[in-house]
């Protein structure tokens, strides 16, 4: 009999104030595809992060012929200089430090240029000579470029060294903060949420404040006459969440999956399973937000 007093009371709630429960719903839902974006995102940057980083090679370019680098002067780099590198590379000195390294002669880079640049007009005029050689090395710690560096940068024969870092820590840095303006616009929508929910079940209580005091005189308990009222907010809040989480796997798998995936096929993307994983995030968020809203709502407009 409560059960179903209840459930009758939470159509009546619903069906008073329909146009504000389709509002706490849309907004839910955009606050949610917020949290959710911003925390997918993030995801992401990790993901690359750990892909990318576990790849990542200082590159040791040697000395092309007419280089304006001062330890190019004596022109390009000879076998002697050459081999004096490797052998340091491969030295226990680096050891620690070194996990793998890679000769890449000129012929090696002009194949790999060629196989890159195929299909360009202006690579068919490049020669193996213009190129320069290089030792590509593999790092036990990324984080450990540094060493390399201070012991090949300035060396006769060298012109550069480069950490690969330096390229991707750029979008890296831009990811991370297009995940966090996504986090400060979820708040705010998540704001806005708490206040319409707020609003709505203020609404509702006032609609209803014959029968709760009605109730009131006959011996209802606080938890029988608010539970009405807070299974509509948690009800408009998990439903809104629900959409939210269908949105993010569309966008997942149609927009990165099937689309950036195809275009851009170098970085490692979420699957909707990073989705799956967020999901009871969403709905945890959902129901704390009606209960939020419940708490500081309930505690005055049910008052008799």
């Amino acid at each position: 009999m409560r059960l179903q007093f209840i459930l009758s009371e939470l159509g009546i709630g619903l069906r008073r104030n329909l146009s504000m429960t389709v509002s706490v719903i849309l907004v839910t839902f955009v606050s949610l595809t917020f949290v959710g974006a911003a925390g997918l995102l993030q995801v992401q940057v990790d993901q690359m992060k750990d892909d990318w980083y576990d790849r990542v090679e200082v590159s040791i370019f040697l000395c092309p012929d007419q280089s304006e680098q001062p330890t190019c002067a004596s022109g390009e780099a000879t076998g002697e200089q050459i081999e004096a590198i490797g052998a340091e590379l491969a030295g226990e000195a680096l050891e620690p430090y070194v996990q793998d390294v890679f000769f890449e002669s000129k012929d090696d880079a002009y194949a790999a240029f060629q196989e890159r640049f195929a299909d360009e007009w202006w690579a068919e005029g490049v020669t193996a000579d213009q190129l320069q050689a290089s030792y590509r090395v593999a790092l036990v710690d990324p984080e450990q470029y540094q060493v390399i560096s201070d012991v090949f940068t300035g060396r006769q024969g060298v012109e550069v060294v480069r950490d690969q870092r330096q390229v991707i820590e750029p979008l890296i840095l831009v990811l991370n903060r297009a995940s966090l303006v996504a986090a400060g616009l979820a708040a705010v929508m998540l704001l806005s949420a708490v206040l319409l929910i707020t609003t709505t079940i203020r609404l509702s209580a006032m609609s209803r404040r014959r029968e709760t005091g009605i109730m009131r005189l006959v011996g209802a308990s606080n938890l029988f006459i608010q539970l009405p009222f807070m299974l509509e907010g948690a009800i408009a809040a998990t439903i809104g969440a629900a959409l939210a989480v269908a949105g993010l796997w569309f966008g997942v798998t149609y927009l990165v999956q099937d689309w950036l995936a195809q275009s851009v096929q170098f970085v490692p993307y979420i699957g909707t399973d990073a989705v799956w994983t967020i999901a009871p995030l969403l709905v945890g968020v959902a129901i704390l937000l009606a209960a939020i809203s419940s708490v500081v709502t309930l505690s005055r407009y049910t008052k008799v």
